[in-house]
């Protein structure tokens, strides 16, 4: 659980205590502390024309090999490419040469830009990166998925997730055709550096939105980004004054259920910089998620051993099939079935 913060909270350590401003020049000789203080201030003073440097900085000092650890390299370039379209082209030529297995960022950032154009700009730049063509194929081809994808807004419905749950249910369900990013500790790092390259309140919503998730019960990558989401909030705007005021901004807005008692907590433990708190809280949780198993899966073995409602074979036929009207009142109402019970507390 250590390296999964030291991941997703790449940014809460963005300014370490001995960095207090952007260095006065950037160089390609600049240590990954000047880089990370120049990023943490770009969003006051923007300077796109360093950025290139910033990148070829970022691959001298081995922190692009893992694309799993730079996202938010990925992310503020993306920002960067996105805020300035009509420097885009002359940004991304200034990037090379740049070594091919750090060659994917350029890729990423481009296609996570938000460019009315970025097609067109990943096309015109991918002879520079002949090692990628088949990332940037299947980006181009719409294969791949853009930050624009990642499934943040729309929760899957409790029909849904019972269906998810059943043992059958992948002989059954439809095979997906939407291209989705995965919810992963990579997509929170993208958003934070899409951040602090533009200021935006756009992917600084995301992130608050997703902080509903921290009392997730039934899927774990929502219960770890929506409870380090609240963390980076709560420790990002313990440092940066300007993060604090929007997110008190926020928390008068209206907001899906969840998200105000969230940016409640991330706001109280930034302004009394009890932030250790809320990061004991989310291990607890990742943690105790990770010995009971899904609350669905739970709630639904509990109903059995009680006797109340249950899971008939008819529920567990409706459910597989999609109707997802029925499953619902279906499982609340139906009656006990010991061998339905059995089948699916045998696949725990």
């Amino acid at each position: 659980m250590r390296l999964v913060f030291a991941q997703l909270a790449l940014l809460s350590v963005l300014v370490p205590a001995s960095v207090s401003a952007a260095p006065s020049r950037l160089s390609e000789q600049a240590s990954r502390e000047d880089i990370l203080g120049w990023i943490n201030n770009y969003r006051h003073k923007p300077e796109p024309d360093r950025m290139p440097t910033a990148v070829r900085a970022l691959s001298r000092l081995g922190l692009l090999t893992d694309s799993e650890t730079a996202g938010v390299y990925a992310g503020f370039v993306a920002g960067v490419l996105g805020a300035n379209p009509e420097r885009a082209d002359v940004l991304v030529a200034r990037m090379f040469p740049l070594r091919p297995e750090h060659q994917w960022l350029v890729v990423r950032a481009i296609a996570y830009s938000g460019l009315k154009d970025w097609q067109k700009l990943l096309a015109r730049h991918a002879e520079r990166m002949p090692s990628r063509r088949a990332m940037i194929d299947k980006f181009i081809a719409g294969k791949l998925p853009t930050l624009d994808q990642a499934p943040i807004e729309k929760d899957e419905t409790w029909g849904e997730k019972v269906r998810g749950q059943l043992p059958l249910a992948k002989y059954f369900a439809k095979p997906k055709t939407d291209v989705a990013l995965d919810l992963s500790p990579d997509l929170l790092d993208t958003l934070w550096g899409h951040y602090y390259a533009t200021g935006h309140y756009r992917p600084l919503s995301r992130i608050i939105l997703m902080t509903r998730w921290h009392k997730e019960r039934d899927v774990l990558e929502k219960l770890t980004l929506g409870s380090v989401s609240k963390y980076t909030l709560a420790i990002n705007a313990s440092r940066n004054a300007d993060l604090l005021a929007t997110l008190k901004w926020a928390s008068t807005q209206q907001q899906p259920e969840g998200v105000q008692a969230a940016l409640k907590d991330a706001i109280e433990a930034a302004e009394t910089l009890e932030t250790g708190k809320l990061r004991a809280e989310a291990n607890a949780s990742i943690e105790e998620f990770k010995r009971k198993g899904p609350g669905i899966r739970r709630d639904i073995s509990l109903w059995g051993q009680v006797g109340e409602g249950a899971l008939a074979l008819g529920c567990i036929a409706a459910a597989i099939t999609a109707q997802v009207e029925f499953a619902l009142p279906c499982v609340i109402g139906g009656a006990a079935t010991s061998a339905a019970l059995r089948m699916w507390d045998s696949q725990k």
